[in-house]
């Protein structure tokens, strides 16, 4: 692309690194950094605490608190921004946050272990195993139970939006047998014989119920639903925070306590809770944590 510098013709390095500045403000950040290899111009305004500054969400420092100061004191915003669009772990490893690469907006995920489980310690009902597949290393297996009940509650100051919070679970078990990955479903039952019930609810008095049957949704993917032995997220429903002051506390829970009958062979892994628009374009595949 022609700067102009060599013929002495006005071209984009000529452009005021000030103007380009104020552009960068109205693109994403992938985009700044594809530009900033244009010319001198757009580097410097690249790199521009300004520009940064307006990508991050603005109680950004409740973030940075989760950190030693000594991991981002002197740091510009650009590098700021970096380093919180990486997971940063708080209460024991067991709930990360994070900024969406695009957006710049907060996303959070919740382990398993940081959850309430009825019977959890008792092995004949549920057991911990590791495995890559979850961002926690860990997720919980639902042997066999009658009485199903999984609750947590996460406080966090999380800015303005609206987010959606949802129960990534899988039917069935996974193993790896010869190198390869397998489903077992050899103790998946109960779930068909009644609905799961999940709730939401927030410390400024939002509430959200919803049912749904587990089985529902092992489809074949050949309509372009998800198919058995995949992990799913279930979507619980949706909250609004108008500010970020108080603390939002958010209180969740997914229910099957209908005694008639036992259920298990599931897994759990975590709890999301992600701006609602962002959820919708992970499902469409343009989606990058």
């Amino acid at each position: 692309m022609d700067n102009g510098a060599a013929t002495g013709r006005t071209g984009l390095g000529d452009i005021p690194e000030s103007c380009v500045a104020c552009v960068f403000m109205y693109l994403t950040p992938p985009e700044i950094c594809n530009l900033a290899r244009l010319n001198r111009a757009f580097r410097g305004a690249s790199s521009s605490d300004a520009v940064w500054e307006s990508k991050l969400p603005s109680n950004y420092h409740h973030i940075l608190d989760l950190l030693p100061p000594c991991r981002y004191e002197g740091l510009s915003k650009k590098s700021i921004f970096a380093l919180l669009s990486r997971p940063l772990s708080f209460d024991d490893d067991n709930k990360e946050v994070w900024l969406d690469r695009i957006s710049g907006r907060i996303c959070m995920s919740i382990s398993s272990k940081a959850m309430s489980i009825t019977s959890s310690e008792d092995r004949r009902h549920w057991n911990w195993f590791a495995t890559d597949e979850s961002r926690f290393q860990v997720v919980a297996y639902c042997q066999q139970v009658w009485w199903f009940e999984v609750s947590g509650t996460v406080k966090f100051p999380l800015p303005p939006d609206i987010y959606t919070l949802t129960f990534r679970i899988r039917i069935g078990k996974f193993l790896k047998r010869l190198g390869r990955r397998v489903s077992n479903f050899e103790h998946t039952h109960g779930w068909d014989l009644g609905p799961v019930r999940y709730e939401l609810s927030t410390s400024d008095g939002q509430c959200v119920v919803s049912e749904c049957h587990l089985h529902d949704i092992e489809q074949d993917d050949a309509k372009g639903t998800i198919k058995r032995g995949c992990w799913i997220e279930y979507k619980v429903g949706e909250f609004i925070v108008s500010r970020s002051n108080p603390v939002t506390e958010v209180r969740f829970s997914m229910k099957q306590i209908d005694c008639t009958h036992s259920k298990g062979g599931i897994c759990l892994d975590s709890v999301s809770i992600i701006p609602s628009n962002l959820r919708r374009r992970r499902r469409t595949g343009s989606f990058r944590k």
